[in-house]
């Protein structure tokens, strides 16, 4: 065991698994660009609104550089920004079908990795940390007040 608590190690984790470095060929980094698309998927997927201010809360950045990531996403063809159809005053981002495509790349390489890290695991311990996790992720999306 690491002497650590339970906390510490999730947010261990968490900083273990953020860290992306930026492709060499293109300058781009990658990782962001999957980051800011599974954002918008997963705002999407919740039914809640895909602005700037809303991306940055996911990701736990700033406006500013959510707006940046953004704007590489859209540029890379990941993303567009359209009006939003209940305030034209907004802006909200969507995946395009490249965009899509990434993601779809993504997930597959995220299943591999998670296959490798977890060689060794029995079905039922894989399914009870995947559980686990969706558990935790559920969880981190209530308030306090609506619990």
């Amino acid at each position: 065991m690491t002497g650590q608590g339970p906390g510490q190690v999730l947010f261990r984790f968490v900083r273990h698994w953020s860290r992306r470095p930026a492709t060499r060929e293109t300058g781009v980094d990658q990782g962001r660009l999957v980051l800011v698309s599974e954002a918008v998927n997963d705002l999407s997927r919740r039914g809640a609104a895909t602005t700037v201010n809303a991306i940055a809360h996911e990701i736990g950045i700033d406006q500013s550089g959510a707006s940046r990531l953004i704007k590489s996403a859209t540029a890379a063809g990941y993303l567009v920004m359209t009006a939003s159809a209940t305030d034209g005053r907004r802006r909200e981002a969507s995946l395009t079908p490249a965009g899509r495509s990434m993601l779809d790349q993504a997930h597959r390489w995220q299943e591999e990795i998670f296959d490798q890290l977890t060689t060794g695991w029995g079905e039922e311990r894989r399914r009870d940390f995947e559980k686990a996790m969706a558990e935790l992720m559920d969880r981190s999306y209530v308030r306090p007040s609506d619990s």
